[in-house]
This record gives structure tokens, C-alpha cells and sequence, in this order.
């Protein structure tokens, strides 16, 4: 069956003095449970600028793991996966409307991973990213939701130009700003000695997906890659918050679908 190792990590850096990351997962407590849910992990960035950022960010890791436990057994992940996000997407638009009098602003950017089998599906709102670290190389499988990324994409800008924009940061879309938010979702293969990195923008805004992948390749124990993850965003940049999970994938089941259902492949 498929068999992770994990670690997570978040630093509220060296200039804010809290912290508007939140990180949470799921773990199967038995062998049943992963093959009819899996896992789960998820990192969340409370928007800056925003009222009760760490609010937010919290709100929204917690419902995406309430609602992952709570999905039917079985559930293809493509499926879930976007509802149980835009739910949490509800519930931090409502807390933000009952925080006070007239209400507050609040948002996070989210980004969550489901593993099962031998899939690893990707769920994201805003510029938290997931990264998959393969024979050494770095891939960013998620694409940032700003202003100035979307303008690249549409050929308004280049990426040298998007790099220097004093909008760089400016997300396009978050959870909580509306009642209903677009959902980005992916679907990917995993192999085993794969490596699965979701951060917050604290980590690869200074630390470069070549950096990524050389710490996280010759430090093959989680904890001891993610720390040095940290400390390196610290060293060169640390004036936003930092938060990293790696999930290296030590084995994984190989499973075909046929009428939606899985079969195992020999």
C-alpha cells in the first residue's frame, strides 16, 4: 500500500513578530482507512493586509481536514477535494462577516495535497505552492493566483518583468474574499523516492526550486531537510513567515479504474 514519511514545519521568520501560517494533514490510522480516504496535508497563509490573517489561515486548514474525514469512503479525490476547499472557502467568508460589528476582511491562500494509491491530487487557492522534488529536479506543480502571474500567462508581462513588479505579491483570487471562489485543481502520478513540498511563499521567495530540490535530495530524512529549509529562507530573506511539509513517498500501489472503480495492477 502506499507508505509515507512526513514532516512538517512552520517560523514565524525574523522580522514579524506572529504568525499567519497554519499547517495541518490527516493520517490514516489503519490500512482500511487509507485505501477509502487516504491522506491529506495543507498549508495555509493568511493574507497580509487583512484583518486576523492567523484566523483565517487556521479556519482553513481545520475545515478542509473536518471535511476530508467526513467525505464519503471512496470518494474519488478530483471530487472532493474541490468541494470540501470551497466549503472552507464558506466558512472563513463567514467568520470574517460574525468576527465583529459590520464585519471584517478575512482571506488565506490555501494549498492542499490527498494522496491514495499511487495519485497525488492537488487542491489550491492563491500563491501557497506544492512542489514534487524527482531525480533532483524540482517541478512547481501548482501555479501562483497573482495579478502579475495571470499577466505572464496572458503574455502582458515577462517573467523577468513579473519578478521585479512592486505587484508581484497581489493575489488574483483567495479564500474567504467572496461566498464562492475558483478552485484550482490537479491530478498527478507518484512514484516511489518522490518528494512532495507545499510551502508558503515565506520559503520559495528566497529559497530557488534548485535549492529545494539539492537539500531535500541529500537530506533524505524530512525533519532534518525541512529545518534546513527554514533556517536557509531565514538566512537569506525572513521577513515573512515560513512554513514547509515534505512528504517523501517511500512505496506506493500501483491501481488501475474501470467503471470508476480501483483494481489493483499487478
Amino acid at each position: 500500500m502506499l507508505d509515507l514519511d512526513y514532516f512538517e514545519l512552520t517560523d514565524v521568520g525574523v522580522v514579524r513578530d506572529h504568525n499567519e501560517d497554519y499547517l495541518g494533514h490527516y493520517l490514516p490510522a489503519t490500512p482500511d482507512e487509507g485505501h477509502a480516504r487516504g491522506w491529506l496535508f495543507v498549508v495555509a497563509d493568511g493574507v497580509g493586509g487583512h484583518d486576523r490573517g492567523e484566523v483565517a489561515s487556521q479556519t482553513a486548514v481545520e475545515s478542509v481536514i473536518a471535511g476530508f474525514q467526513s467525505a464519503p469512503r471512496g470518494e474519488a479525490l478530483t471530487a472532493a477535494l474541490p468541494r470540501i476547499v470551497q466549503k472552507a472557502n464558506v466558512h472563513v467568508y463567514e467568520a470574517g462577516r460574525a468576527a465583529s460589528p459590520g464585519g471584517v476582511n478575512m482571506a488565506t491562500t490555501i494549498v492542499a495535497c490527498a494522496l491514495r494509491y499511487d495519485r497525488a491530487v492537488i487542491a489550491h487557492v492563491g500563491d501557497s505552492r506544492c512542489y514534487l522534488i524527482r531525480h533532483g529536479i524540482a517541478q512547481q506543480l501548482t501555479r501562483d493566483h497573482t495579478v502579475v502571474a495571470d499577466q505572464v500567462r496572458l503574455g502582458i508581462l515577462t517573467p523577468q518583468e513579473a519578478a521585479e513588479s512592486e505587484k508581484r505579491h497581489l493575489l488574483s483570487r483567495s479564500l474567504g474574499s467572496d461566498l464562492f471562489v475558483n478552485v484550482e485543481i490537479d491530478d498527478h502520478q507518484v512514484h516511489a523516492d518522490d518528494v512532495l513540498l507545499l510551502c508558503s511563499d515565506g520559503l520559495y521567495g528566497s529559497v530557488k526550486p534548485d535549492d529545494l530540490a539539492n537539500i531535500v535530495t541529500f537530506n533524505p530524512n524530512p525533519a532534518v531537510a525541512a529545518g534546513k529549509l527554514v533556517e536557509l529562507a531565514k538566512e537569506r530573506d525572513g521577513g515573512d513567515n515560513i512554513s514547509v511539509q515534505l512528504i517523501r513517498v517511500r512505496d506506493v500501489e500501483r491501481m488501475g479504474m474501470y467503471r470508476g472503480r480501483p483494481y489493483k495492477l499487478r
